[in-house]
């Protein structure tokens, strides 16, 4: 029996949050996690912490902005494999894309995880609005061609993108707005229509669970948060699925990211 913990999450800045990233995969019993905004460039990249940790990494950054990675513990996965680092053929300076094929040490067949960190988009109608759905549309032909290749597959990240009313905390004040509005949601769907599924939505959650709180007016505090950090899970894996959360302790952290990390556990 295989059992193994597959995770994502927006740490905003390696360079402020590695220690707490560390003591989350020291006590999570994460065996992949995918991250987002590591604002750093790959020549200042921590990969000795990470390998002292028994972690094998790989990752694209850029200074200030963006930059997404992927950690393997190399006790339970082989190597990644097969890397991807950006969307194969998109002219794209901004780093948001990470993927590779996670083999079991124990000789199962091989998992293939991507990580993501979708546009924020700015405001509906801008030109960095155009630019999320053109980048979503991009990601959604890439991840066909993969799903042909391996249908073994998991796509982590943070979406910024809300996928129901269910996961807004206030639906009235944030309709047709950022991280909401209708064609946003629709290409949600189109990604979700290759054959994946919400793996936080396969069982009876909580009401109110969020993943992101704003710093601003005690977001957190209030529970006045967002869920857009999401586990999709092919239909390969979805009967693998036993379990899928929101794991909101880091965000109680002095100086926390303002996203919390989410996890998904497969069992086969």
């Amino acid at each position: 029996m295989t059992r193994l913990r597959f995770a994502s999450w927006n740490v905003n800045s390696l360079k402020v949050r590695l220690p707490q990233v560390l003591d989350w995969l020291a006590l999570s019993g994460a065996d992949a996690l995918v991250m987002q905004e590591t604002k750093m460039t790959d020549d200042v990249f921590p990969a000795a912490a990470f390998n002292a940790a028994g972690f094998d990494v790989v990752f694209t950054g850029q200074k200030t902005y963006n930059g997404v990675a992927l950690a393997v513990k190399r006790s339970v996965l082989r190597a990644p494999e097969v890397v991807e680092l950006g969307l194969p053929g998109y002219p794209d300076a901004q780093k948001r894309f990470v993927s590779a094929l996670l083999t079991p040490v124990a000789g199962d067949d091989p998992i293939r995880f991507c990580g993501g960190y979708f546009p924020n988009g700015q405001e509906v109608g801008s030109n960095k609005y155009l630019y999320k759905l053109d980048w979503i549309s991009v990601l959604t032909r890439h991840l066909k061609a993969l799903l042909a290749e391996n249908p073994r597959l998991i796509l982590g990240g943070d979406f910024n993108i809300a996928p129901a009313d269910a996961d807004v905390w206030n639906p009235a004040a944030w309709e047709g707005r950022i991280l909401c509005s209708a064609p946003e949601r629709a290409a949600l769907s189109r990604l979700l229509s290759l054959g994946l599924c919400d793996s936080f939505r396969l069982f009876e959650q909580p009401a109110a669970t969020f993943s992101w709180w704003d710093y601003r007016q005690s977001g957190f505090e209030k529970n006045h948060g967002l869920r857009i950090d999401l586990l999709l899970v092919s239909d390969a894996l979805a009967g693998a699925v036993r379990n899928a959360a929101v794991d909101a302790r880091p965000r109680a952290n002095a100086q926390p990211s303002d996203h919390a990390p989410v996890t998904v556990d497969l069992e086969y």
